[in-house]
């Protein structure tokens, strides 16, 4: 069942969760204040959702293919899918659950930051050494001119590709610049309500392709812009 295989190709990895300090004191305004969370475990794809896959679920529900998709480097199988709304993201993770019984899901931003940072608390970067996005064998992502396929020298010490390059992909909280003074220490959603949802990872069309794992950002739900995909993720078994 092609469905299925969705799901065992996005290699859904256990992450213990538990606490960490979330953010970063001497970053960005919207990086502050540090603080502790608890998160519960849970599991996260190690890939984002390619375009193979993602061409699935258009053949199955009739959906709109992607805007990109008419141009070469946006129709790569194996690379991340883009042009992907919130709410088109949201839709395949429920229809990739009712097809496999398991239910996918966006990340929490904390959630999201905990497997980004891939058991290194602190750290900038997915790997503990500073000079990360300058290492030689990712010179291929650093001159990028569209969604990569997965490289092995992008993947961090929880086994999952590009949490810091790559596209930036959607999480289910919608963003405040000022949240993190009033989050709660356990399982934090984000605020209620807001005009934009929250974004992390990296971007291949920016002029610096890789990105902080405690960096924010954001954008309108209803947007398709050519470096937004996103991965699916789980409650534990």
């Amino acid at each position: 069942m092609p469905t299925v295989r969705s799901v065992i190709d996005a290699g859904l990895t256990h992450l213990s969760g538990g606490r960490f300090v979330m953010g970063a004191e001497d970053r960005r305004r919207d990086e502050r204040p540090a603080h502790s969370v608890r998160i519960a475990p849970f599991r996260a794809a190690e890939r984002p959702i390619t375009n193979a896959q993602y061409a699935e679920f258009v053949k199955c529900v009739g959906a709109a293919p992607p805007p990109f998709w008419s141009q070469d480097g946006f129709r790569i199988p194996g690379a991340p899918v883009v042009g992907v709304s919130w709410h088109d993201a949201v839709a395949y993770c429920t229809w990739l659950s009712e097809q496999t019984g398991i239910h996918v899901r966006l990340p929490t931003e904390a959630e999201r930051e905990f497997a980004a940072r891939g058991g290194l608390d602190g750290a900038d970067w997915p790997q503990a050494t500073q000079d990360w996005p300058e290492d030689a064998i990712r010179a291929e992502v650093a001159a990028a001119e569209h969604p990569h396929i997965p490289l092995d020298a992008c993947r961090n010490g929880f086994g999952l590709y590009c949490m810091a390059d790559n596209v930036h992909e959607w999480c289910s909280d919608w963003y405040d610049r000022s949240f993190y003074a009033a989050s709660p220490e356990f399982a934090p959603t984000g605020p209620q309500a807001g005009t934009r949802r929250a974004s992390r990872g990296g971007s291949w069309r920016h002029r610096i392709k890789f990105t902080r794992v405690s960096a924010r950002s954001s954008l309108s739900p209803a947007y398709r812009y050519n470096d937004y995909g996103f991965r699916v993720y789980a409650d534990a078994e």
